[in-house]
């Protein structure tokens, strides 16, 4: 069946594949069926081997405004648990391939959320960073005071959460949330510009290293080590391998193809 929440653009340069979040009315709020279709074409996508790197955006207003409170506003506690909406979001954060959001105007809640789920960030100069929960008399639930704080620090974490300020592109720039920040007119072109670069490499080594510095997150530095060298070691029983040193001996551009 066709999305109706989503855009899927395929191939919109080579390797690259591009999901629009679309409820543009809505700001692009994130409700059950937008996060159903986004995890099934994600799924999708990981699987296809004509795509190395994904694309996610909003448009210039918003990337996503956050969670639709009109579908949570009159739930009960045991609602929210057998709805169980977060699993949508563990399903996503198994993406194997690399994911960049592209974000113009609102990142909020539920939003600023899906967007530290990505593995990089390319803001335009507008974009509005914030976990505003706490004004609705709630907390965020999809990873904020996790990701949030592991990624700006405790300081700026609880500011925003306890208080709900939104932060600009600027702030979210010096404190580590973002990779950059482009003209409003440039924010998609120069997500999938990053995401093109990352597409010449060779995909397993991309999509091992993404793991291990997934794996920093998650364990000790010995654990994660170990991980790292694993992976390493297991990269030489690749055809990428052989042809990336063998190209750089010889002096030319490697053709990587995934095996």
């Amino acid at each position: 069946m066709q999305p109706e929440f989503i855009i899927i653009h395929q191939q919109v340069v080579p390797y690259v594949a591009h999901i629009q979040l679309n409820r543009p009315k809505e700001l692009n709020a994130l409700n059950l069926q937008l996060m159903g279709e986004l995890r099934d074409a994600l799924k999708l996508l990981d699987a296809d081997d004509q795509v190395r790197v994904i694309v996610i955006s909003g448009n210039e207003k918003a990337f996503a405004a956050g969670a639709d409170i009109k579908q949570m506003a009159e739930k009960s506690a045991m609602d929210m648990y057998n709805t169980d909406q977060f699993s949508t979001w563990d399903t996503i954060k198994k993406t194997k391939k690399p994911i960049i959001a592209a974000v113009s105007g609102f990142a909020l809640g539920g939003g600023c959320e899906l967007m530290m789920l990505c593995d990089m960030v390319v803001a335009s100069e507008t974009a509005r960073f914030g976990q505003p929960e706490i004004k609705l008399g709630v907390m965020p639930g999809a990873g904020g005071t996790q990701r949030l704080t592991r990624a700006v620090g405790k300081a700026l974490a609880m500011e925003m959460v306890l208080t709900g300020r939104f932060i600009t592109a600027q702030e979210a720039f010096q404190a580590g949330l973002i990779n950059r920040i482009v003209p409003v007119e440039l924010f998609l072109q120069e997500a999938i510009k990053l995401a093109q670069e990352i597409a010449t490499m060779a995909p397993l080594a991309v999509k091992m290293a993404k793991e291990a510095v997934l794996k920093a997150f998650d364990t000790t530095l010995d654990e994660g080590l170990h991980f790292e060298r694993k992976n390493f070691y297991l990269l030489f029983a690749s055809e990428d391998q052989k042809e990336g040193m063998q190209a750089f001996m010889e002096k030319r551009t490697p053709s990587f193809k995934g095996k």
